[in-house]
């Protein structure tokens, strides 16, 4: 998982983690910008352990419970840089899960396409002004470039959807009458 792994590795280049925080990282923070899905976070943590990418310490602070503290390692930083290199030149055509509903498109009736679409259009829409809004606040702290840059790719991404929806309705309704 070149992806999961690349998260991972990321994260503990700055700073040793323990896994509770890495996801909460992930989930807090990363999930704002990209896509991320987590499950659960040890199990790729004991995979890149098994591999010597990290290290795992027992540390207890106070009264709280024993946790582990995950650090990469230099085969760890090697691979982090390998992977991060790699997933710049991965180009995928990309996959909307709307392109299996276009795919069945015949099958439903044009005004509950052009329905369900509408509705798909306003919820783009809602998306936009997060995305906006979030750009803005990240403008105004003056936030790194790369953050930026993921905002901007998002907000276009989403206008270009809403510009397909938009077409694809009108589509229909010149069809339909």
């Amino acid at each position: 998982m070149i992806r999961q792994d690349l998260i991972i590795l990321g994260l503990l280049k700055d700073s040793s983690k323990h896994g509770y925080e890495i996801k909460k990282n992930i989930a807090e923070v990363m999930s704002l910008y990209t896509p991320v899905i987590t499950t659960s976070i040890y199990y790729p943590l004991k995979n890149l352990e098994r591999k010597n990418f990290i290290t795992r310490k027992r540390t207890k602070i106070g009264r709280r419970p024993e946790r582990y503290v995950y650090s990469l390692t230099e085969k760890g930083k090697e691979e982090f840089d390998k992977l991060l290199n790699k997933n710049f030149l991965i180009i995928q055509r990309p996959y909307l899960n709307l392109d299996l509903s276009l795919y069945f498109l015949p099958s439903v009736k044009p005004t509950i396409a052009t329905r369900r679409l509408e509705n798909r259009l306003a919820n783009l829409r809602k998306i936009r002004i997060w995305t906006k809004n979030l750009k803005e606040s990240l403008e105004k702290k003056n936030s790194s470039y790369h953050l930026l840059a993921i905002a901007e790719h998002s907000l276009n991404t989403v206008n270009a959807e809403i510009r397909f929806t938009s077409k694809l309705i009108a589509t229909i309704n010149k069809k339909t009458l």
